[in-house]
Parts: structure tokens; sequence; C-alpha cells
């Protein structure tokens, strides 16, 4: 009976994780490592992770949502439910992508410190010397004003949940952003319209995928639609 038990559980399991598969997408100027950790955690909890890389500094969202989007579908198994967790960036290329595209088998997605209506710290910095350089063309297409590309692309029509920062350690950044921010991006301008669900933790913006809490209500949002704690 025990056996048949554990059989019948390892079963379930392996069902599961072929049923459910999670999309990570990284930020701008990091790579799939800056993942890992939510990537682990996912695993363990039973989903299909699918964590890749894309040049975020050499092409234009419009381009970088089909780079990164497109082969990560392809990684998903085809009777798949289809979960994003993206950090900054990566939100905007969901976003992007779900503008011209549709995913049959979406279910849900939890967007961390995403810059819904673009960064203040773009419209400052955006002209000064070597920025484009080190941010890229995806970089300047970030800032807050009504032809940028998050303020272009309308409300969203799926499940989302945002996890906002409101930790900062980089206080230079935070002197041009209004209000609580998490050193690049205002909690204010982490939301977008038909969001379903919204949450401030105590994180900044460049490690909040490694916080334990943040990955926490990452799996409770993806499970249930609802976050771990309220807020």
């Amino acid at each position: 009976m025990i056996r048949v038990i554990i059989v019948g559980f390892l079963v379930a399991t392996s069902f599961g994780a072929k049923a459910s598969c999670v999309i990570l997408l990284h930020g701008l100027l990091r790579t799939p490592v800056s993942m890992t950790q939510l990537e682990n955690a996912l695993t363990q909890e039973g989903y299909t992770t699918v964590n890749l890389g894309y040049p975020s500094r050499h092409h234009h969202i419009e381009e970088l949502a089909n780079l990164a989007i497109r082969p990560a579908l392809e990684k998903c198994a085809a009777n798949s439910d289809i979960n994003f967790v993206t950090h900054s960036l990566g939100g905007i290329l969901v976003r992007q992508y779900l503008r011209d595209n549709t995913i049959p088998k979406l279910h849900r997605v939890v967007m961390l410190g995403p810059p819904n209506r673009g960064s203040e710290v773009v419209d400052s910095l955006g002209d000064v010397y070597g920025f484009e350089w080190i941010n890229g063309h995806a970089g300047l297409q970030l800032g807050t004003a009504r032809s940028s590309v998050p303020n272009q692309l309308g409300d969203v029509h799926f499940d989302l949940g945002v996890i906002a920062g409101n930790r900062s350690i980089n206080w230079i950044l935070s002197s041009i952003i209004p209000g609580e921010d998490d050193g690049k991006v205002s909690v204010e301008n982490t939301k977008v319209d038909g969001m379903n669900n919204h949450i401030v933790l105590p994180v900044n913006h460049a490690m909040m995928m490694d916080d334990a809490d943040v990955i926490e209500n990452v799996i409770s949002y993806l499970r249930n639609g609802t976050w771990s704690q309220q807020p």
C-alpha cells in the first residue's frame, strides 16, 4: 500500500511539473543567473522552469520581446499552462509580446519591479553621455513620457500580480524618483491598469528576486492568485 501511494505521488508530481511551465525573464543588463534562486524554488515546487537569456543591451524592446519569449515558449511542453515570472524589463517584454501575440494557455504572470509606467531615472539620465552605451536601446525606451514603450502598451488583459520594492541601495537615483522606490522604479510606476494584484515589500530593485518573502509570494500567486501575506 505504501509503495502504491509513493508511486502515485511521484506520478502526480511529474504530471504537475509537465502541466505547468514557468518562464523566467531577467531584467536589463542581467543574465539568467540572476533568476537562479527563484528557478530553484519553483522547480522544488514541481513546476517546469525555463530560464533563458536574451541580449538586453543590443535590441529595441519590440525585437527583444520575440527574441526572449518565442524560444522560451518552445521549451514548454505542448500541453502546459504557461506562467511568467519577470524582473524589471522582463515584464515589459511580456506586455509587448502579448500586445501582438496570443498565448492560448497563459495562466498567470508575476512581475518584480516592472517599470510599467516607466522610470524617472531614464528621463533624467537618458541624455547623459554613456547611458545608451551601458543600457542599450531598450534602456532608453523606459522613460515616463506618454510616448515611451511602457506607456504605449495599454492595459493588461491577463492575470497579473505585481511585486514592488520600497527599499533602495542607491540614494542618488532615489533622489530622482518621487515617492517610495526600489532604487530604479517608483512604487507607483510599477502599477498598470488591468493588473489583478499589487503588493509592496521592503526589497531593493537589484536583488528582490533573491528575497525569501518575494519568492514565497511568487509561488503563492502562481498557485492561488493571491499573495502569501496581505498588503
